[in-house]
Order: C-alpha cells, then structure tokens, then sequence
C-alpha cells in the first residue's frame, strides 16, 4: 500500500517536473531558433536591390558607358557570402564573391536556387549548407533633365549565405538541452524518490502506531471480556441459587466491567487530546494553586505506601493559560510517581520559574525505567516492567495523554532516569 502510494506520489511529481521542464526548454529553443531565423533573413535582406542606371542621352557625363554592372561590394561580416547577377532565365551575369569556389560550383548554386526560388530552402553543397534570397536589380530610364521616367526590373540578384555554423548551432544547442534534461530527470527521480519514503515514512510509522493501537486496545478489552463471560457461565449454572451466594460472581463482573470503563475512559481522553484542539478559553491562574490542590488529593496514596512526599513549589507564579491542562498533566504524573515508587520510598515536587518559563519536575525513587525503554515511554500501551501488567490497573495510557496535552500547550515534557535509584518527569510551558 505505501510502495503504491509513494509510487503515485513519484508519478505525479516527474509528470509535473517533466512537463515543466520540457516547456522550458521548448521555449528557449524557440526563442534561440527564432533569433537566429531572423539573423539570417536580416543578413540576406541586408543587401538592399541593386539598382543599374541607362540614360536616353548617350552624351550625357557618366552614363556613356550605358549598362555598367553596379552591383555592390559585399561585406562579408564573417560570413561565408555571396551574390550572383542572374538574367531573366537565370543565367549568370556576374559573380560578386569572397568565397574562394570554382565557376562550376557557382553554376549549381545557381541552378539550385533559380529552379525552387524558395527563400527558406537549404542548399547543400560541399559539406555546407546554403541559404539564399533573390531579389530583383532595378533599371531606371532618366531622361534628359535628369528625372527618372520608368523603372523596369530586368536582371536578377542572389544573395547566398552559409549557415552551416548556425545549424551546427542548433543542433548543439538541441543536445545539449536534451542531455541537460535528460539528467537533471535523472536527479530529480532521485532527489524526488527520497523525499516520497521521506514522506511516506510518518505515514507509515502512523499508521504502524494505529495497527498496533488497534491491537493493543483488543488486547485490553479482552481480559475483562474474558472475566465477565466466564463469571456469566458460573452465574448461568446456579440459576436457582440466590443472588447472596452469588455476589462473589457478581462482584467478580463489576471488576471487570470498572476495568472496562477505565480503558474506554482512558481511550476518549486520549482521543480527544489527540484530535484538532478546539478553542480553550484562557485564563489567569496561581500554578502554585493547582499543584498544592493535585497533592493534597493524593497524599492518602502515597501515605498508604509510607512514601515520603518533599514539595518546593515557588508561590505566586502565574500563567496566563489552561488551568484544566496543567491540572490533569500534574495528575498524572504524580499518580504515575506514586504508582511506581515502592513502599516508604520518596517523591520530589518542584515548581519554578525560568526567564519566561514555568517548569515542574516530579522525582520518585524506585527501579526506574531502563534506557531503551525511554523513548517508548509516551506511547500508548507501553510498559517498561511486563510483569506488572493489570498489577495496579493500569493500561499504560496515561503519560501517552500528558504528552498530547503539553503537545496542544505548546510546550514540552521529558524524561530521565537511573535504573535501580529513580525517574524524573518535567514539563516546561510558557508563561
């Protein structure tokens, strides 16, 4: 079940990351083609349309020499470029180059060219690719007065350009950019798969703690399940007798029942200390107050057991909190105290005041909590000494509900101990 959800999850995510990705690189190729599309249609309109001059006047000073070539020089930019004149059929007239090629090569160049006249075509020739653009070269009559009397288009101009470079550009750039995709999906996957069991992991470890809660909780219930039921048989078979001589029976259902109602009751609490805390109304109160009133209602406990009860409670600290909370928290763990301190052993109480912080730590001598035992210590069910189970009626709930209070207070409970001489609890909250 979590393979599968931590599957989805990865899915989900490298479809996400995937799409992302590839839209990026699909835009900055686009952009770069599309710069360098327009680089080579503005180096080839770059060379405006020639323009070759006739006069009707012969006599006139620098036009006797009639149909003069005055097809320009062409800056080559560090470009491979080249014009050629052509006629109306497209035979060649002149060549005006700086690439070193023979009369033949010009001659396809041209042949290629005239025959598609596709300004978006590619010629390859060489082990070069060629793009070209054609324009017209324009003849204009002036007459006598100088004065242009008609344009007429006549000849022709191709304007070729190498963009072997440029493709080879793309074609780097297109790699690149899918080898540079390529891993970084590697890495994110990666990076991706670790953070799923990352995030899988609470999940897991919860619903581990559920089962095992579940479980715990059947296990519970069925002692006392077992008591009663075997108590109704001994009842079912002396119907006839009366309820005197059956009290031992009876009673014997009542202990189950009161443990019974002691889980459930434990249960709730817990459940309700777990789930999203609703809106407490807060208020001002003496800790000191609280504390004093806890072990006043458990001296007859600790008395019974002859332990040694020693407080140093600070007077006059007040908290602007949950008086209800630090109640039931000091509750508990002074009933835990007393229940795992032996016979005329001894508790410490302590209540101070640190900066803005209110601390209280309960010592009790006893066997104490071995070390691997600490950090089960809040959870449910958990009991360091199994030999003790059901001993005192107790289900192991009862520091797994301190931990959930000081959870919602905000603040923070610990644990330490030394086997075979005594455990100390504390919880600091603001004040």
């Amino acid at each position: 079940m979590f393979n599968k959800l931590r599957n989805k999850f990865l899915v989900l995510n490298m479809s996400v990351t995937s799409g992302v990705i590839a839209a990026a690189f699909i835009f900055v190729y686009f952009i770069t083609y599309s710069n360098l599309q327009s680089d080579i249609r503005n180096r080839l309109q770059a060379h405006p349309d020639q323009v070759r001059v006739e006069s009707e006047n012969p006599d006139k000073q620098g036009l006797q020499s009639g149909r003069q070539s005055t097809v320009g020089h062409i800056v080559a930019d560090g470009v491979n470029v080249f014009q050629i004149e052509v006629d109306a059929d497209g035979n060649i007239i002149n060549i005006n180059s700086v690439v070193n090629m023979s009369e033949k090569t010009y001659r396809q160049f041209v042949e290629i060219a005239w025959s598609k006249r596709d300004a978006n075509d590619v010629i390859s020739l060489n082990g070069r690719q060629w793009r070209y653009g054609i324009s017209p070269i324009r003849i204009q009559t002036v007459g006598e007065n100088g004065i242009p009397v008609a344009v007429d288009q006549k000849n022709y101009s191709i304007t070729f350009l190498d963009v072997t470079e440029i493709n080879r550009t793309l074609l780097q750039l297109l790699t690149t950019l899918l080898i540079v995709g390529f891993a970084t999906l590697i890495i994110i996957f990666a990076v991706s798969f670790c953070f799923a069991n990352r995030a899988i992991k609470p999940i897991r470890e919860s619903w581990d703690k559920q089962k095992q809660f579940v479980a715990d909780a059947s296990h519970e219930l069925k002692t006392p399940l077992s008591i009663i039921h075997a108590n109704c048989d001994a009842l079912m078979a002396n119907k006839d007798d009366t309820i005197q001589n059956q009290m031992k029976w009876i009673n014997y259902i009542r202990i189950g029942t009161d443990r019974m109602a002691k889980l459930v009751n434990g249960l709730l609490t817990l459940a309700r200390t777990e789930a999203p805390p609703k809106p407490l109304r807060s208020e001002s109160f003496v800790v000191g107050d609280i504390v004093n009133n806890v072990i006043r209602s458990m001296e007859p406990a600790a008395a019974d057991k002859s332990i040694d009860l020693a407080c140093s409670i600070a007077p006059d600290i007040i908290s602007n909190g949950y008086p209800d909370c630090v109640r039931q928290l000091v509750e508990i763990l002074l009933e835990n105290a007393i229940k795992y301190t032996d016979s005329a052993g001894w508790i410490e109480l302590s209540l101070v005041k640190t900066n803005r912080h209110i601390e209280f730590s309960i010592t009790n001598s006893g066997a104490g909590i071995a070390r691997k035992d600490l950090p089960k210590v809040f959870e449910r069910f958990f009991r360091g000494d199994r030999s003790r189970i059901h001993e005192d009626g107790s289900y192991g709930l009862g520091l797994a509900i301190a931990k959930s209070i000081i959870e919602q207070l905000g603040g923070e409970i610990k644990v330490t101990s030394v086997e075979n001489e005594s455990t100390t609890f504390s919880f600091t909250i603001s004040q």
